[in-house]
């Protein structure tokens, strides 16, 4: 069993092809996707591949040292987090085909007139599951 990250994204991939943006949709097509959100993560939970799931909200900071005696650091001229990153989900599956295959599953939840949102997701592998340690 080896770990992956689907990762969800606001902005920053390529755009889905029903592409309304979530703060746009009716109150109903907002309900039916975190049902299948729900859904898919019980599915997972059954059958033993659900690490983790998780959404969030779009607030966020980046903070960095910047030196001794100075205050962190909160701002600067990048893309935050909070403007990508939706959500994500962990999933511990036997294969990388089985990743894929759940990811293209995750895609589909409905959005906008509650079609399909078919949006991209990251296929990202954990590090500490695919690397040798010492």
């Amino acid at each position: 069993m080896a770990k992956y990250l689907l990762l969800k994204h606001y902005r920053g991939a390529p755009a889905p092809v029903n592409d309304v943006p979530m703060d746009q949709w009716a109150p109903e097509e907002v309900t039916a996707h975190v049902r299948y959100m729900n859904e898919f993560a019980a599915r997972l939970e059954k059958t033993g591949e659900l690490v983790e799931s998780r959404a969030l909200l779009p607030e966020g900071t980046f903070v960095r040292h910047d030196g001794e005696g100075r205050p962190p650091v909160t701002d600067g001229p990048f893309a935050e987090t909070k403007d990508l990153i939706a959500g994500w989900t962990v999933i511990d599956v036997e294969t990388y085909e089985r990743a894929i295959e759940l990811a293209g599953e995750l895609s589909a939840a409905p959005g906008a007139g509650g079609k399909p949102v078919h949006e991209w997701l990251e296929v990202r592998p954990v590090y500490a599951e695919h690397c040798p340690t010492e």
